[in-house]
């Protein structure tokens, strides 16, 4: 019996020629008989927007990424998930098969968030305490795996400080036009490195307007970033949607302190130490990041206002938009309004 998929469709070319993802609920966020419902909505508002795909964490706490990406595939007709990938978790080998198996059961192109590992706690508990820099290189030995089995004609080999393989085929193959795009999270030297080497769209948290260096001179790769997003038709009705959303909460930032404690995660301490402007004053706004309540700085705004800064990021090379979990589809309306603002569409 086959599984059940809507008929693929031509992949989407993104927003205003932009690659946008959404990102995919988390479980520890629904209860079990509600979590595919509440992931299926969210897919399918993604879609509607023509965004490219959506993100789909992964850490010890949430369910197998993997499993929630199908149900995404099963769910839209050309929505891409971007899976989050933890080296830990799983050899390079079974990441290229899964690539493989759901091209060849869905005909449908997925990314691969490639991953270091922030979570030091959870590395740690893995019995894993390889340090910072060192895991990046085994990011990036494991992407060159995955990329180059998947590509091969032949059987593939590599041999490197953390993994081998020798004559490794893929059945069934993957046609080129499914082959998966690779995204790498990081903002440090090493990952910056990384990325470089493995030819995969790094993706980083911005920077205030004033202080975000933008793409680093001579670079060979494509630039991400990881923002989320709340506009109206006035900044005073988008505030006051942010301030409901993300109120006041001192002991999410006494778990965001907590956090920064035990993360050598370079992006956590360089977000955590950006002086936040007064609230309502800027559009650029880092209290939901810093009272524990997600991972990315907020620009919030009329759409005019968020729709200059994100061309600013635009005109600075980034292409590459990953956007936070959507709470409804009218926050999915108005964050495309703020787009095509930015690429001049009105």
């Amino acid at each position: 019996m086959q599984p059940e998929r809507r008929p693929a469709q031509p992949a989407s070319s993104g927003v205003c020629g932009l690659n946008i993802f959404s990102t995919c609920p988390q479980s520890k966020d629904s209860l079990p008989g509600d979590y595919v419902d509440r992931v299926v909505e969210v897919a399918e508002w993604s879609e509607t927007a023509g965004y490219s795909g959506i993100l789909v964490y992964t850490d010890n706490s949430l369910v197998d990424p993997w499993m929630v990406s199908q149900e995404i595939l099963k769910a839209t007709s050309q929505l891409s998930p971007l899976v989050a990938v933890q080296p830990i978790y799983m050899h390079p080998y079974a990441v290229a098969k899964m690539v493989a198996s759901l091209a060849f059961l869905y005909e449908r192109k997925i990314y691969l968030n490639m991953l270091a590992g922030g979570f030091v706690n959870d590395l740690k508990a893995l019995g894993d305490e390889t340090p910072h820099d060192d895991r990046y290189a085994r990011t990036g030995e494991y992407t060159r795996i995955v990329r180059g089995v998947l590509e091969a004609e032949r059987g593939f080999s590599f041999s490197g400080q953390y993994y081998r393989v020798a004559g490794l085929r893929m059945a069934p193959p993957v046609p080129e036009a499914l082959r998966p795009g690779i995204l790498l999270s990081g903002s440090s030297p090493a990952g910056l490195a990384c990325a470089e080497e493995v030819g995969a769209t790094a993706i980083r948290y911005p920077q205030p307007p004033s202080e975000e260096p933008g793409i680093p001179e001579g670079s060979s790769i494509d630039f991400g970033v990881r923002v989320g997003v709340i506009a109206r038709e006035s900044a005073e009705a988008a505030w006051a949607v942010a301030h409901a959303r993300f109120p006041d909460d001192r002991h999410g930032e006494l778990r965001h302190q907590l956090a920064m404690k035990v993360s050598d995660s370079h992006w956590h301490r360089q977000l955590s130490g950006t002086a936040e402007e007064d609230a309502d004053a800027s559009v650029y706004w880092l209290h939901p990041f810093k009272s524990g309540k997600t991972f990315c700085p907020y620009l919030v705004g009329s759409h005019a206002q968020v729709g200059a800064l994100l061309r600013t990021y635009v005109q600075q090379g980034f292409r590459t938009f990953i956007l936070d979990i959507p709470p409804d589809r009218e926050e999915v309306h108005h964050t495309g309004q703020a787009f095509r603002l930015a690429a001049g569409g009105g």
